[in-house]
């Protein structure tokens, strides 16, 4: 849905409203033009049916208006004596068209002071619920998201059975492109398995203004950008059309940002010609191939002593030889001093291997996802010379995320090494956003922007910020709490420090001040 669209489509439902209420208005006291008017109608109608105006400003909010609607609905019904069970069920069922009955067909008088809480437990209960809901949508959308790590790519500055708190206000929140959606899930219905959304009407891309911009080596969570919805609601193998705020959740880290030029060279990434510095708690991992002495080894307690993070197995039981998946360095020296092991090397693809699903995916580079680049992460307002050369780089970018997700029409095509857009021959193209490049610090078990390049700007979700637990998939009993990971931040430096004492304590303290409090008020 393009602006216009939206405008036209804001310009319907007044209409739709105004024929709908304006002898509501009347009876109420208002002006039959004072349910025309754009905005002003909603909060003219608050205080028709006795309600915060504040509440005007829900019913722009995507998501949170589909729960609002019905409510103002019954709430207008209501004002006309029109509460009964059946009112209710009726102003739902026909999506709010019940009040053109009570508009033209009924003469009940406007009850201006009405009882506004509910008559019965349940009505009471359900109005409760509503309102919960709206506000925990409002966080979730727009201040910060609950997430959980479930794949190793970030090992060790994040684990598998890590779960989150993210933040949508450090890059800027989104507001929902797919404002038919249920609130508070993804992408499918939590045990049903379908899709949670109806993707036939889209609002235009926005974004609120952030408290900072992503930095290089940045932690963040963002929107696959090839994602399909194959894998949760269908296994055929059919691809689907998914909107971009409902394609999955990713987290990995930006080693690279607009601007930047990145390369990888023997599995270390490097960046504007530079290998790049990592923070204290970024551990990248490696595979290795070890030779043992013929003693072999507890895979079990390898994994504890020296930190693996997919444990350890037989390549050739014979030869006592062993592949480790995923190991840092620093835990690779130490383990290298085993009395069971002979010698260890690291797995690093040769620069003349050729990974067909490596970035740009079109086999003219000899690249694998040790061997890499250089390639320049796009940046906004800046030109790139279009040709042969990089039309593999920037063909997607250009007619998906520079095109079809902003609603424009760029076709792409090569022809004589003359590089095409819409037909027209063209030299260069200037970039409307920003673009990342994301990667996991487990380098060999992470599915990043090696295999399908650029994270666009439009994709980012949030920083995650606050670990508020972990739970180790490998243990057992209460061994499987990560106690010393449990309100940890995600960021920083050093060893981590656990606020959950501190949390504890404000907890006591709450319970604490409510309990005198009641007793003082029963005294």
């Amino acid at each position: 849905m393009t602006f216009t669209q939206l405008i036209i489509f804001i310009l319907v439902v007044q209409v739709i409203h105004f024929l709908g209420t304006w002898k509501l208005y009347k009876r109420a006291g208002r002006s039959a033009w004072q349910a025309a008017i754009p905005i002003y109608n909603a909060i003219v109608l608050m205080r028709i049916i006795q309600r915060p105006t504040w509440w005007t400003i829900l019913l722009f909010i995507p998501i949170i208006n589909l729960i609002m609607f019905p409510v103002i609905w019954v709430e207008t019904a209501r004002s006309f004596k029109k509460d009964s069970a059946l009112d209710t069920w009726l102003c739902i069922l026909t999506l709010g068209l019940y009040l053109y009955y009570i508009n033209y067909f009924t003469t009940e008088e406007y009850q201006g002071k009405r009882e506004l809480n509910a008559k019965t437990k349940g009505g009471e209960t359900l109005s409760s619920i509503l309102f919960a809901v709206v506000a925990a949508t409002i966080v979730h959308t727009y201040v910060m998201q609950p997430f959980t790590i479930p794949t190793p790519s970030l090992e060790k500055s994040l684990l598998v059975g890590d779960f989150l708190f993210v933040s949508k206000f450090h890059y800027g929140a989104k507001t929902p492109q797919t404002p038919l959606a249920l609130p508070m899930v993804h992408d499918s219905i939590p045990l049903v398995g379908v899709k949670s959304y109806v993707s036939d009407v889209q609002l235009p891309y926005f974004r609120f203004p952030g408290f900072q911009e992503i930095q290089r080596n940045d932690i963040v969570v963002f929107n696959w950008p090839v994602d399909t919805v194959r894998k949760f609601f269908d296994t055929s193998g059919k691809h689907y059309y998914k909107p971009i705020d409902k394609k999955s959740n990713y987290v990995k880290r930006a080693v690279a940002i607009a601007g930047d030029s990145v390369a990888v060279k023997d599995g270390y990434v490097h960046v504007n010609g530079e290998k790049i510095d990592l923070p204290e708690r970024a551990r990248p991992q490696f595979s290795y191939m070890v030779q043992g002495k013929g003693k072999g080894f507890n895979p079990d307690f390898l994994r504890s002593r020296y930190d693996i993070t997919d444990g350890i197995s037989y390549f050739d039981k014979d030869l006592d030889q062993y592949y480790i998946k995923a190991m840092t360095e620093e835990s690779m020296e130490s383990f290298k001093n085993h009395p069971n092991v002979e010698r260890a090397k690291r797995l690093i693809s040769p620069t003349d291997y050729l990974d067909k699903k490596i970035f740009p995916n079109n086999q003219k580079y000899t690249w694998n996802g040790d061997q890499m680049g250089s390639i320049y992460v796009p940046e906004k307002g800046a030109t790139v010379e279009l040709n042969a050369e990089s039309f593999g780089f920037y063909q997607r970018t250009i007619e998906v995320y520079e095109g079809e997700e902003m609603g424009v029409q760029q076709k792409m095509s090569l022809k004589d090494d003359q590089v095409y857009i819409n037909d027209e021959p063209v030299d260069s193209y200037t970039f409307k956003q920003n673009y990342y490049w994301m990667m996991g610090d487990n380098r060999h078990n992470s599915e990043d922007s090696r295999y399908w390049g650029f994270v666009p700007e439009t994709h980012i979700v949030g920083k995650p910020v606050f670990i508020w637990l972990s739970i180790d998939p490998h243990a057992s009993g209460l061994n499987k709490i990560r106690w010393d990971r449990m309100f940890t931040t995600v960021s920083g430096e050093g060893e981590r420090t656990s606020y959950l004492p501190y949390f504890l304590i404000l907890v006591l303290l709450g319970i604490g001040y409510r309990t005198f409090k009641k007793r003082k008020n029963n005294s």
